[in-house]
């Protein structure tokens, strides 16, 4: 399979469902909201933003499953999954603010080896494939240099549901927020990836993400020469529900300031 060839197409889709949800944005009426659950927002914009990208997905890859947010297709594949999010940043969307994405992850195996995200209201699409580097609007992109934590800024995302473990969390935040430039919550974990990759925050950090909210930003930060892992060295970040992404130079100063006050319960 040519990986480039498949990306350069994958994009095209990224930015169609775009276009569709930018149009959508300038008029979406509120009302139109609906719960899922607590705090767990739903349009038909992403409903029929996802049956697109699946329909257009699945005549470029007929072979491939799907691993999707709305359930629009939840057959999987053999070898091939797309792991897609239609519009991540949903609640942001919903607000009017401008800062959400669409989010498609290609899984051969256990790994992945395709992402793209796609921000409409910024026309900015990052993309991937392994071994091929990761590239913004076909400028090729690399993590920040930044050599410590104190040199850096981080993002992160706040729980918005599951709040058992929140003053966990508030002392990892405040660990962060004296031993760095800042932190930045914008709503939506594949920008904030994407963004760790083009070098714009040296670290994200979050916990309770989905397969979807990840697995395309996980290629391109990793072919931007940047690092992830869970909160603990390795493990699977793509599925395990948390993830640490970073520069590589500042990750283990990352785990160590979350291993400090982060002490999750074993199931």
């Amino acid at each position: 399979m040519d990986l480039q060839q498949l990306c350069q197409s994958v994009t095209e889709i990224a930015r169609s469902a775009g276009a569709f949800i930018k149009q959508e944005a300038a008029t979406f009426d509120r009302s139109k909201i609906e719960m899922k659950g607590f705090n767990d927002l739903v349009s038909y914009v992403d409903k029929q933003a996802e049956a697109q990208l699946v329909n257009d997905l699945q005549k470029l890859l007929p072979e491939a499953g799907f691993i999707t947010e709305e359930e629009t297709a939840t057959e999987r594949g053999e070898t091939y999954n797309w792991i897609i999010d239609p519009l991540d940043g949903t609640t942001n969307f919903t607000h009017g603010l401008l800062h959400f994405g669409v989010s498609i992850g290609l899984m051969e195996g256990d790994e992945m080896v395709l992402g793209v995200i796609y921000a409409p209201m910024q026309d900015e699409c990052f993309y991937a494939t392994k071994g091929n580097g990761a590239y913004l609007n076909d400028r090729q992109i690399k993590v920040s240099d930044a050599p410590a934590l104190k040199d850096s800024l981080i993002a992160t995302g706040f729980p918005y549901y599951d709040f058992s473990l929140t003053q966990q969390y508030l002392q990892v935040l405040g660990a962060f927020m004296a031993t760095s430039h800042g932190v930045r919550r914008i709503g939506s974990a594949a920008l904030d990836l994407a963004y760790v990759a083009a070098g714009r925050f040296e670290g994200f950090f979050e916990y309770n993400l989905n397969a979807w909210d990840v697995a395309a930003g996980a290629v391109i930060v990793q072919e931007a020469g940047g690092k992830l892992s869970k909160f603990t060295e390795g493990g699977d970040y793509v599925f395990g529900r948390e993830i640490v992404a970073s520069n590589g130079n500042i990750h283990s100063e990352m785990l160590q300031t979350i291993a400090q006050h982060w002490k999750k319960p074993q199931p």
